[in-house]
């Protein structure tokens, strides 16, 4: 018998790209291929990459560098939405042998097969299989299954809102979902694997179902039924999508984790318009409020954006007072830079880089500081906790319903389990050491925003 040809694979940028790359890699293994580590010397890498990225290029060209020169002879297959965006580029870059569009990449395994027989007499540059991506309407649903204990599964893809600053809708092509229905069954294969926790991914997930008369609301309602998982998260919501309805619903949810992540990108309305976002501040202030009243103990994480076209010192503080003002946990701040072909990149009142970064310094700042007085907030309180595999020098790490991490002595009887854990002191790595109890009564904080309040003081 022949030894199976070996692929490895590498991914770059959202949770999404990891789904995908799980549903890319067991096409390959169910051709025959045998999965290995980038390290192992593969016969077969495939960059999955990031367009969000900053300096996508130069990130690809690194990663095809370093698959070179751990085996040269070795053929790279590149996909995800850079390549949708610069086929052509990436297939000149030298060492790539196949680049494959967002509707290509799914048929992975059969393009690999057809290039690898021509590549004799083709090898001077690499082979670009894309279509437009205005024709891409097909949905692929993918989850991960590289963690036993917790996995991201694909509910949706593609965007319609086309924001001033985001090449999403361009890479990845319009609003598109599966339906209910397929979507429960995906997650009750899930189950049946062991795993624990379900975190729901998209582009836009709160779009779900829409072109065929579903919703998200319908969605979480069904998965709540899906025996064997204790925990749904929802990964990122719009906050004109994150509606009463759904709000509700995680509230008296025992599955669905109290846990919202709301893109929210800027706290000055002029900014927002700007952005072609879909929503304002108040509305936005609303959706929080709604959260806090309802779940007091809820984890709320925030996307902002800094340094975009326009936003004057004036505009930025807007947003640094905003962020103080609501009672949020934890922010993920990122530094606007150019993409071709949005409508940001045409605006002439750019913000200097330096001075972008100096913003994104001072929101990440912000944010530790919110997040700690989050976990502290919680301190001698107790929560459930799902525990990873991974012993990290004799201790787990787990995350409780709402999102505080938590690290105990390595017990192998806990892994992949939820137990009642009473939340302690922060440790030097940032997480929150736990104790093991026997019951728990959970902590709905109702002091919470004053306790929040007091914390920020010094912010």
């Amino acid at each position: 018998m022949s030894t199976p040809l070996k692929a490895a694979f590498h991914t770059l940028g959202c949770k999404l790209n990891f789904a995908e790359t799980s549903t890319l890699a067991r096409s390959l293994e169910d051709a025959g291929y045998a999965r290995v580590r980038v390290e192992d010397r593969p016969d077969v890498f495939v960059l999955n990459t990031c367009s969000v990225t900053e300096n996508a290029d130069k990130e690809c060209r690194r990663h095809v560098r370093r698959f070179q020169a751990i085996n040269p002879d070795a053929f790279i297959a590149v996909v995800g939405c850079y390549a949708q965006l610069k086929p052509e580029e990436i297939a000149a870059i030298p060492g790539v042998d196949l680049v494959l569009g967002a509707n290509e990449k799914f048929d992975l395994a059969s393009h690999i097969e057809c290039s690898s027989r021509t590549s004799d007499t083709e090898h001077q540059q690499g082979k670009a299989i894309y279509s437009p991506i205005k024709e891409v309407r097909t949905f692929v649903p993918s989850y991960n299954a590289n963690d036993r204990t917790r996995t991201f599964l694909k509910v949706q893809d593609g965007c319609d809102y086309f924001c001033s600053f985001c090449t999403i809708p361009l890479a990845r092509g319009r609003s598109r979902s599966g339906t209910v229905a397929e979507t429960v069954e995906q997650a009750r294969s899930i189950a049946a694997n062991g795993v624990k926790e379900i975190v729901l991914t998209g582009v836009n997930t709160g779009d779900f179902g829409r072109l065929g008369n579903e919703s998200f609301h319908e969605l979480i309602q069904a998965l709540d039924n899906v025996e064997g998982i204790e925990r749904f998260r929802i990964s990122s919501i719009e906050p004109n999508l994150c509606h009463d309805g759904i709000i509700d619903f995680v509230a008296n949810s025992q599955r669905f984790a109290p846990h919202f992540h709301m893109p929210l990108q800027s706290g000055s309305d002029v900014i927002l318009e700007r952005m072609r976002r879909r929503y304002d501040t108040a509305l936005y202030r609303e959706r929080v409020l709604r959260i806090k009243a309802l779940m007091p103990h809820a984890c709320i994480g925030v996307d902002v954006i800094t340094g975009t076209p326009g936003e004057t010192e004036e505009e930025f503080s807007k947003t640094h007072e905003f962020l103080r003002s609501i009672p949020i946990d934890y922010l993920h701040v990122f530094t606007y830079s150019e993409r071709a072909n949005t409508t940001a990149v045409r605006m002439t009142d750019e913000v200097p880089v330096n001075i972008r970064r100096e913003r994104t310094k001072q929101l990440r700042i912000l944010s530790t500081k919110l997040q700690r007085a989050y976990y502290e907030r919680h301190a001698g309180t107790a929560r459930p906790v799902l525990f990873e595999h991974e012993d990290h020098d004799g201790t787990m790490l787990g995350f409780t319903d709402n999102y505080v991490r938590v690290s105990m002595p390595f017990n192998p009887s806990a892994v992949n389990n939820v137990i009642p854990v009473v939340i302690g002191r922060i440790n030097g790595d940032g997480h929150c050491e736990g104790t093991q109890t026997s019951a728990w009564s959970l902590a709905k904080d109702p002091t919470a925003l004053e306790h929040r309040s007091s914390a920020l003081q010094t912010c």
